[in-house]
């Protein structure tokens, strides 16, 4: 098996390195030379949706171009990091130089601080959200490249420009408070209450205290994290959003559940909170995550109940997040290594990139470079080259 998960990774990475990193995405139809936005709110929406369910790539001839997304240069600088750090390879060092190099230079301007957003413009039925204007989960997945490239280097301007993140989350994006605690917009666009975006910008706040131990970050990072696990559910699992008015929740299930475990226990390590507090909620929602999302196979669900499609996106955050929380069970790095096996096998292409998504009956093959090459790639580097691998 781990032969098998190294030649999937080789050819994935021969891949990625052919195309320059740059390609489509999902999300990317308003990049149209078609003027869907300026057609009203809905019809911009109804396209982005119709444009990324189409198994067909019809993107050439509209006028949609493959592009650098700084969320999967984010991606890749975490992921070679860790390859660096794992294997002391010199090639892997120079890449994540230059994604660091890329994205501290190409970053959102007019913010206080440093931040990216999506090379595309996107809109939701409550939100039109312009090319690049920043978020909380683009610089959030940023950041968690920054933060690894500077464990493996050490190297002071990466810890400024985190600080500097930090800037733009205090004081660009809008925060919602209650009597559970507080969260963080997803954009400066408007106020919202997401709950795995506002725990990314959590994450950054508590980087940023490891570095300048400010009691104030740690005390809001300590509301931000009580305000999303006040709202888990008995048997382990997490909606995806509240509206602010009429307090009801986006009822979606899926790979934000890994998000959200990743968040709430990589802010526990940085900001030094001894005891269970936290714990027992990342242990119910592993629990669900494991037996509820996915399947014994390894292929995971949709959106529960859903079973269709199988999604990419959700068997990498599968593989990263089992992989990273084997602490708490042992056969959580087994099923890491499951859902790789199942995806390589349905998903993987014979030229090395992974299918979007299965569906019942056929397979949506468009290559998207962040939304599948970046997270796979991520989430193959987390079982790369591991020495105590135990086959099953």
């Amino acid at each position: 098996m781990q032969k098998t998960i190294e030649v999937s990774f080789s050819k994935l990475k021969t891949y990625i390195e052919k195309e320059n990193f740059i390609g489509y995405d999902p999300y990317d139809t308003l990049n149209s030379w078609i003027p869907f936005r300026h057609l009203g709110k809905w019809p911009a929406v109804i396209a982005t949706q119709l444009q990324k369910r189409n198994p067909v790539n019809i993107r050439p001839m509209i006028g949609i171009h493959k592009e650098i997304n700084p969320k999967a240069y984010g991606l890749f600088l975490q992921a070679y990091s860790i390859l660096y750090d794992k294997t002391k390879d010199k090639a892997s060092l120079d890449r994540a130089t230059y994604f660091y190099n890329y994205l501290k230079e190409n970053y959102s301007k007019g913010y206080s601080g440093h931040a990216w957003g999506y090379n595309f413009p996107w809109a939701t039925p409550v939100k039109f959200v312009g090319s690049f204007v920043p978020s909380s989960v683009v610089t959030g997945f940023v950041c968690r490249g920054l933060w690894q490239y500077y464990q493996i280097t050490k190297n002071e301007e990466a810890a400024e420009i985190i600080k500097s993140v930090s800037e733009f989350i205090l004081k660009d994006l809008q925060v919602y408070s209650d009597e559970t605690g507080k969260c963080i917009s997803y954009t400066p666009v408007m106020q919202d209450v997401c709950y795995n975006s506002s725990l990314l910008a959590a994450e950054v706040l508590a980087m940023t205290y490891s570095f300048t131990r400010k009691q104030s970050l740690k005390k809001l990072c300590i509301e931000l994290v009580d305000f999303v696990i006040k709202r888990q559910k008995s048997d382990g699992y997490w909606n995806y959003s509240e509206n602010i008015i009429t307090k009801k929740e986006r009822e979606q299930i899926d790979f934000h559940q890994g998000y959200i475990l990743e968040s709430i226990s990589a802010i526990k390590e940085l900001i030094d909170l001894n005891g269970d507090k936290w714990d027992q909620a990342i242990i119910l929602g592993l629990d669900f995550y494991y037996n509820k999302q996915f399947f014994i196979n390894g292929r995971s669900l949709w959106r529960l109940p859903k079973e269709y499609p199988v999604d990419i996106h959700n068997q990498a955050q599968g593989i990263i997040t089992f992989s990273k929380f084997q602490k708490f069970n042992k056969d959580y790095f087994l099923f890491a290594n499951k859902i790789a096996e199942w995806t390589i096998e349905n998903m993987q292409a014979k030229e090395g990139y992974f299918f979007y998504r299965n569906l019942k009956y056929f397979k949506n093959k468009i290559s998207y470079m962040r939304w599948s090459q970046a997270w796979m790639f991520l989430a193959l580097s987390f079982l790369h080259n591991e020495s105590e691998f135990i086959d099953y």
